[in-house]
């Protein structure tokens, strides 16, 4: 094997890693997303701990799920913004990974 069937091993390498990150990341944020809401049902004063998760929860999805929330408005008590905001990141994992099979 040449230089030029090395490098394009390790160009493929770097894409299926770089596809595999963005699937994990994708993944990981969408459970966050889910145990946010989850979260949100219970009421608060409870453990410490759990305030402090909470918190956590809020500083990490908060910021994408307000993007949502200015486009569709709360139904009633329903909030339909993470469903919406669980598609867009699913779709631009898909899109992102497939930019990043096509050039690598």
């Amino acid at each position: 094997m040449g230089d030029a069937g090395a490098s394009s091993l390790l160009l493929a390498d770097v894409g299926t890693s770089a596809q595999r990150f963005v699937s994990v990341f994708v993944g990981v944020y969408v459970l966050l997303i889910f145990a946010y809401i989850i979260t949100s049902w219970i009421p608060g004063g409870g453990s410490p701990t759990l305030e402090r998760v909470r918190q956590f929860l809020y500083d990490v999805c908060e910021p994408y799920l307000r993007i949502f929330r200015r486009v569709i408005p709360p139904l009633g008590p329903l909030d339909l913004s993470p469903i919406a905001a669980v598609f867009a990141l699913y779709l631009l994992g898909m899109l992102v990974n497939a930019l990043i099979g096509r050039v690598l």
